[in-house]
């Protein structure tokens, strides 16, 4: 009995509530008028669910979880997941990197300042490393230095990495709200349906994967670039300030391709049902109009 009466003792000491709302640890006060549920503690913390976002199904509005694929804490806004914080690709960016000047090196949280380089031929400011790539490149294969493959448009969401999920279903909006890479086999081969060759355009464009203050380069900015290289191919644009690499590319129906044999780069100048992007290899380099906008490739920020 006495047991009993001490337990019952200790849930009164550490567990109030009124009719509307409850308090747990808050030593007998009454819980805050504006919360259901009022926790204290000076030495512990609030533990939330552990489950990634594609385990839960029909999420309720405001629901919230930390996603142990990104380490990303997500709330449901009743459309899609959200990205509120952490060490997830996702986390800092969800179509917008507003407000940032560093960038989150995939999945492990590194937090990597945007490091200037510029180039005395033209003039041009940029960032010293692809988006995505966890140091400045040692040679023009350096794997560490690739960084993420980019469908024309698309901001950091997930579908980025190399390694990201497949999904045939093309996105009807801007953000498809998911970080799969979208397979399309059919002309013109984009990820959106109908395309939009509105975004990227500029440092306040839509789904502006880059930094605060950067962008895309433009085709003129990106062939400027390739002009001032002392060769036209692969070691050209290594020993150029930029040390561009080999990353290779993302093919449309998903399959990473000629990674170490060939670069492509994005510009943000759309084309007729296409993109325009640089390539190059060990023998040549020349800028291409018909990049179609669901493959990736490479994204290498300007200054604005």
């Amino acid at each position: 009995m006495k047991q009993l009466l001490l337990i019952l003792f200790l849930l009164l000491f550490t567990f109030s509530s009124t009719a509307q709302n409850v308090g747990i640890n808050t030593i007998g006060a009454v819980p805050d008028n504006s919360a259901i549920l009022d926790l204290n503690s000076f030495d512990k913390g609030f533990l939330v669910t552990r489950a990634d976002t594609a385990n839960i199904n029909s999420p309720a509005f405001g629901l919230m979880t930390l996603a142990p694929i990104d380490s990303c804490l997500y709330m449901y806004n009743g459309v899609k997941w959200v990205g509120l914080g952490g060490a997830g690709s996702n986390c800092s960016c969800n179509c917008n990197n507003s407000g940032s000047t560093s960038f989150v090196f995939p999945c492990n949280g590194t937090v990597i300042p945007v490091i200037e380089v510029t180039n005395s031929i033209t003039g041009k400011i940029w960032m010293d490393r692809n988006l995505g790539a966890s140091q400045v490149a040692t040679s023009s294969t350096d794997a560490a230095a690739y960084g993420d493959l980019y469908q024309w448009g698309r901001c950091s969401d997930g579908h980025e990495k190399r390694t990201s999920s497949l999904t045939s279903t093309l996105s009807l909006n801007d953000d498809p709200g998911h970080g799969d890479f979208i397979t399309n086999s059919t002309a013109p081969n984009d990820w959106r349906n109908p395309p939009n060759a509105n975004l990227w355009q500029g440092v306040s464009g839509i789904n502006n994967p880059c930094p605060t203050g950067y962008r895309l380069p433009t085709e003129t900015e990106l062939d400027a670039e390739h002009l001032s290289w002392t060769s036209n191919n692969a070691a050209g644009a290594f020993n150029s300030p930029l040390k561009l690499t080999v990353a290779g590319n993302r093919d449309n129906n998903g399959a990473i391709s000629l990674a170490g044999n060939f670069g492509f780069y994005w510009s943000s100048s759309a084309s007729v049902g296409s993109a325009f992007c640089l390539g190059f290899d060990s023998n040549i380099a020349f800028s291409a109009g018909a990049c179609t906008r669901g493959m990736a490739a490479s994204v290498r920020c300007i200054k604005d």
